[in-house]
C-alpha cells in the first residue's frame, strides 16, 4: 500500500485537498506553514492519519483497561458478563490497529497526553458509573464519530471494512453504557447529577484539545503553542471539532445531563458549538465534512 498515493486518490475524489482541516492554517497571516508546498501537505495527511489511527489504538487500549475494570466494579451480574465480552472486543480491536499501523503505515505515534490524562482521570475513579460514562458515553461516543468520518473520507478498502466492523462493537459499547447509566441516574441526588455533569463537560474538553494533535506538529517544525492560537480559529477545524461530538451531545441527552437543573451542561455544549447535535442519529455511520455544514443549517 503506498500511503501518499491514497492521500492523492481521495483527494481527487472527494475534492478536498490534502492536509485538510489543517491546511486552514496556510490562509491565516503570519501562518507557519504559508510556504509548504503540495509534496509537503501529501507529507503531512499521510502523518495526519498516522496520528489518527495511532490515538484509535491508544483508545482501544485505555478502553481495554476500563472495560476490564468495570467487569471488577459493576454491581450486577449481567453487566459483569457483557464486560467479560467487551474486554475480548477491545483486545481484538487493539491487535487490529496496531497490525495496521505496523504493516501499512510509516510509524506510530504516541498517546496524546489529553487522552492519558482522560483514561487516568477515568481509572482513579472510584465511582464505577464515571468510568461508564467517561469510556463509554465520551470517549467511545467521540470514537465513533471519528471512525465514522474516516470510514467516509478513507478510499482504502483494508482499512474501511476494519473500521465497519470496529464500529459496529463500539455503537453496542455505546448503546449499553447509556443503557445501564439511564437506570442508575434516575435514583441520583441533584448534587450528584451535577458532578456527572461537569465530569462530562471536563471529559469533553480535554477530547476537544485532543484534536489540536499536538504529537503531530513538532516533526513538521511548527510550534504547538502556535496550532493552540491559530488553529482552533478556522472554520474547517471548527467544523470537525463539532462533528466530532455529534455522538456524545444525544447521549448526554438521553441520560438526563443535558437539562438537570438549571441545564448547565447544555449552557456550556452551546458555548462550544455542538449543541445543533442533541438530536442526531447516535448509530455507526458514514461522516463527512458535509455532515457538519448541514448541521449548522438546521
Amino acid at each position: 500500500m503506498d500511503p501518499e498515493r491514497l492521500v492523492h486518490l481521495q483527494a481527487e475524489e472527494t475534492g478536498v485537498p490534502p492536509g485538510y482541516p489543517a491546511r486552514a492554517l496556510a490562509e491565516l497571516d503570519n501562518s507557519p506553514v504559508s510556504s509548504w508546498s503540495e509534496d509537503q501537505w501529501v507529507e503531512f495527511a499521510v502523518h495526519s492519519q498516522c496520528t489518527s489511527l495511532s490515538q484509535f489504538l491508544h483508545g482501544e487500549q485505555g478502553a481495554l483497561l476500563c472495560t476490564a475494570r468495570l467487569v471488577e466494579a459493576v454491581p450486577w451480574i449481567d453487566a459483569k458478563y457483557y464486560g467479560a465480552t467487551q474486554v475480548v472486543d477491545e483486545a481484538r480491536h487493539v491487535e487490529a490497529f496496531s497490525r495496521y499501523l505496523d504493516e501499512k503505515m510509516p510509524t506510530t505515534y504516541p498517546i496524546n497526553d489529553n487522552l492519558r490524562s482522560l483514561i487516568d482521570q477515568i481509572l482513579g475513579d472510584s465511582r464505577w458509573d464515571i468510568v461508564y460514562l467517561g469510556m463509554q458515553v465520551v470517549i467511545e461516543g467521540l470514537a465513533l464519530a471519528a471512525f465514522g468520518l474516516m470510514l467516509g473520507t478513507t478510499r482504502e478498502p483494508l482499512l474501511k471494512e476494519l473500521i465497519r466492523y470496529v464500529m459496529a462493537d463500539e455503537a453496542r459499547h455505546v448503546a449499553f453504557g447509556i443503557l445501564s447509566l439511564q437506570e442508575v441516574y434516575r435514583d441520583l441526588s441533584g448534587d450528584e447529577l451535577r458532578e456527572r455533569q461537569e465530569f462530562a463537560y471536563e471529559a469533553c474538553e480535554h477530547m476537544r484539545r485532543r484534536t489540536l494533535n499536538a504529537e503531530l506538529w513538532p516533526a513538521f517544525g511548527v510550534s504547538n503553542a502556535e496550532v493552540e492560537a491559530m488553529l482552533p480559529r478556522t472554520r474547517s477545524q471548527q467544523r470537525l471539532q463539532h462533528l466530532l461530538f455529534s455522538k456524545i451531545v444525544p447521549n448526554c441527552k438521553k441520560l438526563g445531563l443535558l437539562d438537570h437543573r438549571d441545564g448547565w451542561l447544555r449552557d456550556r455544549f452551546t458555548e462550544m458549538g455542538i449543541i445543533q447535535y442533541e438530536d442526531w442519529s447516535i448509530d455507526a455511520e458514514e461522516l463527512t465534512i458535509d455532515s457538519a455544514i448541514a448541521a449548522e443549517s438546521t
